[in-house]
């Protein structure tokens, strides 16, 4: 048996994609927009449909932490990419794309059309798609949650790795 300290067993997969991340990085810096960053497109795609928007909406539609998001939107805003504006209340601020974000909006729209359609000829392709993995792994978490998984694992390498229980 391998010891779990000498690799990683998902590591694989997020190195490809950090691999189809740099993929689409690449495409922006090819079309000028240095600015940009992946992370950015979705909340900028999601403000120019439904904008302005505050930050906690903005999260929501991306399904990210709020806390997330405030540093997304600090970052699209050093770029240039989105400004704040008053909300109705006076109280609450709004994001919304700034000149620079509208003006680079239909290739970011186009993209992630191209990225869609790209992913799902992929699953497709597949004799086990990934979207079918991924829904039997939430299938299989719904019954027995990871971190209670986690925990069971940890209680028995924690009793191994220190010696517990001897005596």
């Amino acid at each position: 048996m391998t010891d779990e300290l000498d690799g990683s067993h998902w590591r694989p997969l997020r190195v490809l994609l950090e691999a189809i991340d740099r993929d689409i990085a690449a495409l922006y810096e090819e079309a000028g927009l240095d600015e940009v960053r992946t992370r950015f497109v979705g909340p900028l795609i999601q403000l120019g449909r439904h904008g302005p928007l505050t930050i906690r909406e903005l999260a929501t539609r991306v399904e990210v932490t709020h806390s997330a998001m405030s540093q997304t939107v600090a970052a699209m805003r050093a770029a240039g990419l989105v400004e704040s504006a008053s909300g109705p209340d006076g109280r609450t601020r709004l994001v919304q794309p700034s000149t620079r974000g509208r003006e680079v909006l239909p290739f970011l729209e186009a993209e992630w059309r191209a990225t869609e359609a790209t992913v799902r000829e992929l699953d497709a392709a597949l004799p086990y798609p990934l979207t079918r993995v991924v829904a039997d792994l939430e299938a299989l978490l719904r019954d027995r949650s990871f971190a209670d998984r986690l925990r069971a694992h940890l209680a028995r390498h924690t009793e191994v790795g220190t010696g517990a229980g001897t005596g």
